[in-house]
């Protein structure tokens, strides 16, 4: 696992697009996983401005995105389908059939949930995987407790995520209780993974998932066991992390890439 440390968010974001700007330089089909949240925010903005710029080409890309709250149709306006959409899709040239998110209102979720599966096995699994962190340390919606084998499914939100999303809903009554996730297990299978997280409020969820034991209870710690990991976290957010000089250490001393 590799930790970088930023100043703030806007570095953070810009660092963590480059990442994806990289993959598509290599690998112009490429299959993305992508997060939703407030954090990656910053990242779908770099990525439009380059888009924009004529920098950065989405033609051949294939989506896969992380969750979906049940009951929330695509038009809902807290759905991630409408997140995804009003923050990113829209302003760049991914084909419409190319794009793939969960679906809340399917009438048989073990069914849609296998078929999500098959779908990212027949695409030929997802190149990099793009991750936000709750404030529990859990990734996608694999909540404290979740398997770390685990694949695509329904998955009950733990009380701690549901009020840490109810700013985005006018009651927290209406914040919904089940979620159609990736499971962990699906996620450690993308080849590249890259993590991104900003403020104090993340600082021990992030302590944990980089310097703890790898454990259920912090899914996000799962990435430790990943052969190709990024953290990518501004100061605030690295607050808690022990080794904190070891990792600037290291990123200050990685030879620079070769200009193309």
């Amino acid at each position: 696992m590799e930790v970088v440390i930023k100043r703030d968010y806007d570095q953070m974001s810009k660092a963590a697009a480059q990442l994806v700007v990289d993959v598509l330089n290599t690998k112009p089909n490429a299959v993305l996983g992508m997060a939703t949240g407030s954090t990656p925010l910053g990242l779908y903005q770099e990525l439009v401005r380059l888009h924009q710029a004529g920098q950065v080409d989405f033609s051949r890309v294939t989506t896969f995105n992380l969750d979906e709250y049940v009951g929330l149709p695509a038009n809902h306006p807290q759905s991630y389908h409408y997140f995804m959409d009003e923050h990113f899709f829209r302003h760049v040239n991914i084909p419409r059939h190319n794009i793939n998110i969960p679906s809340g209102t399917t009438s048989n979720y073990p069914a849609f949930c296998q078929w999500y599966e098959g779908r990212i096995a027949e695409c030929g699994g997802i190149d990099l995987q793009i991750l936000g962190i709750g404030s529990d340390g859990h990734i996608a919606f694999n909540e404290p407790g979740s398997s770390l084998s685990s694949r695509t499914r329904l998955k009950t939100l733990s009380k701690q995520t549901i009020d840490d999303n109810a700013r985005f809903f006018e009651r927290r009554e209406d914040v919904p209780v089940y979620a159609i996730t990736m499971g962990v297990g699906t996620i450690l299978d993308a080849r590249k993974l890259v993590l991104v997280a900003s403020g104090k409020t993340k600082a021990k969820a992030i302590a944990q998932a980089v310097e703890g034991p790898v454990t259920s209870m912090v899914t996000a710690s799962a990435l430790q066991l990943h052969r190709d990991a990024t953290v990518i976290v501004d100061a605030d957010a690295a607050a808690g992390l022990t080794m904190r000089d070891y990792y600037e250490f290291i990123y200050a001393a990685k030879p620079a890439a070769p200009k193309s």
